[in-house]
């Protein structure tokens, strides 16, 4: 393995090959964010799963599969920079349980020149632990992660700073229909023998996540990963008037599930396959996947899901960063997620960052000094206010001319790791309405903001932004300090403090006074600027 390159970016690729699947991500690491961004993602289905009855080997037909897949991944990976040291391959439990899968795995050393891992199911759970800690912010609570593969299924109970139970039991979607579904829609006695095998299968993986919950004392959030889980969401969201345009951070409650459940017990495998949220090979092995979810998430006693769109192969990628000590703290690197995938979209839309953080900063003393007179903010609007600053002027990498419609666009569409899809939202329509216009109705941008809360939050944010915003209009820093108070006018008085004392504020002050007007129409109140 190649030594990482202090501050260039370093491709990397992550393969895993599954039971059903064999997934590639290729990334692009960067060691001075200690982030990676996704540069390329592949799926084939190899159905290694289905392997010979007699012997339990790994079949000739799903090995040339694998082999013709795999070849495909090393092209890629090569196409893309990536040093073969630099090619983090895993093999899950499939490979793990064939008689045969060790010359197999020797078979791809020798003719493709790939060292694969052979990884034990809590160093599976282990990985995907890692990838779903990448792309979410975990916060203060436990969470319990579920991974329904082909061939098991792993349970993880962990926080931001550790995981605290890694299970593996062998079940999955994959075992469940080759093993024990012969008719199809599966008949009522055969569904009640499956959700009673499926629950004695996950009982002592279950419990040991009990006993750590009652360790931490807290309510954890379910996190589900992968196939089953995303099929199960792509069809609640089929169900809704204005589907999401990603799956990450998607939230199924327990009664959607259980709808979904119902609805895919009645439902032939040709009606299943016609369903846009199901592709075929998917269709075929659906249900079983998804009585592990239902069964699953009432042991847990969970009443939501939400989803993950990462797991064991982004996983790969964070583990090879740990290994190579771009990631020393695994706390820090949790904790700091939404900081890191801001600062990465910044520098992608070639951001004035320094500028920005100027911003970010003087919007941040207004938040805090204004709280009880502009806004009743919980702190949420804060971490949201800080992220819109950074990125308000992203726009201007499609053009200068209404760039804030540009900035919502790409904050909208945007991959903003850590952050919920209505937080995500809320941060483009906050940098949206930064300059000109107040919200209308008519407007997507407001339209799309659920409910009178949030509504509220982006309206005072986006104020505190475009006062931050008006402040800040030269190059360099000019501006030490800025005092926000109520004055007896029914309004509220700025008092800008020069850097130094050489420093004339005028031109500060005057673009201050053009959001007087704005602030009347959105609070009523008068603007005062000294």
């Amino acid at each position: 393995m190649s030594e990482p390159r202090s501050g260039a970016l370093r491709p990397v690729a992550g393969i895993d090959i599954g039971t059903n699947s064999i997934h590639l991500l290729i990334a692009s690491v960067d060691p001075e964010l200690r982030s990676f961004s996704v540069l390329l993602t592949e799926k084939s289905t190899t159905r290694l799963g289905e392997r010979d009855p007699v012997s339990g080997d790994l079949s000739p037909e799903a090995i040339e599969r694998a082999f013709t897949t795999l070849r495909h991944c090393r092209e890629l990976a090569a196409s893309h920079g990536v040093d073969p040291g630099d090619v983090v391959t895993a093999a899950t439990s499939a490979v793990r349980e064939a008689p045969n899968g060790r010359e197999f795995l020797q078979s791809i050393q020798e003719q493709l020149g790939l060292a694969v891992d052979l990884v034990s199911g809590p160093e599976e759970a282990r990985l995907i632990y890692l990838g779903v800690l990448s792309g979410m912010s975990f916060g203060e609570k436990p969470h319990v992660i579920i991974d329904i593969g082909g061939g098991s299924t792993e349970l993880v109970l962990a926080d931001a700073s550790d995981s605290h139970a890694l299970t593996s039991t062998r079940i999955g979607a994959v075992r469940l229909q080759r093993d024990f579904v012969q008719d199809d829609p599966i008949p009522a006695k055969r569904v009640t023998f499956l959700r009673a095998f499926i629950q004695g299968a996950l009982e002592p993986a279950v419990l040991k996540v009990r006993q750590g919950l009652k360790r931490l004392g807290d309510q954890p959030v379910m996190v589900a990963t992968s196939g089953t889980a995303m099929a199960i969401a792509a069809m609640a969201a089929a169900d809704e008037a204005r589907p999401p345009l990603r799956m990450q951070g998607y939230r199924v409650s327990r009664q959607k599930l259980d709808q979904i459940v119902e609805r895919l017990l009645g439902m032939t495998p040709a009606e299943r396959k016609a369903h846009p949220a199901l592709n075929e090979r998917r269709a075929e092995i659906i249900v079983p996947g998804a009585l592990i979810l239902q069964t699953a998430m009432g042991m847990i006693g969970a009443e939501e899901l939400v989803i993950s769109e990462r797991a064991l192969r982004e996983g790969l990628i964070v583990d090879w960063m740990l290994r190579n000590d771009l990631i020393v703290d695994r706390f820090a690197f949790q904790s700091s997620i939404r900081q890191r995938t801001v600062l990465h979209q910044a520098q992608r839309y070639g951001v004035d960052v320094p500028r920005s953080e100027r911003v970010a900063a003087l919007a941040i003393r207004l938040y805090d000094q204004s709280h009880d007179l502009l806004h009743q903010d919980d702190g949420q609007g804060r971490q949201l206010l800080w992220a819109a600053a950074m990125l308000h002027s992203c726009g201007q990498h499609i053009n200068v001319g209404a760039y804030h419609k540009h900035t919502w666009y790409l904050i909208r569409h945007g991959d903003l790791l850590g952050y919920s899809e209505s937080e995500q939202l809320m941060v483009a329509a906050i940098a949206r309405y930064h300059r000109r216009s107040l919200p209308k109705k008519r407007h997507e941008s407001w339209q799309l903001i659920e409910g009178r809360e949030q509504r509220r939050t982006v309206s005072a944010m986006a104020l505190l932004l475009r006062l931050a915003v008006a402040m800040d209009r030269r190059p360099q820093k000019v501006i030490a300090d800025c005092v926000l108070q109520a004055n007896a006018e029914n309004g509220i008085a700025i008092q800008l403090l020069p850097l130094t004392a050489e420093v004339d504020l005028n031109l500060e002050r005057w673009s201050l006074r053009s959001c007087e007007s704005y602030v009347e129409e959105a609070l009523g109140m008068t603007l005062r600027v000294s």
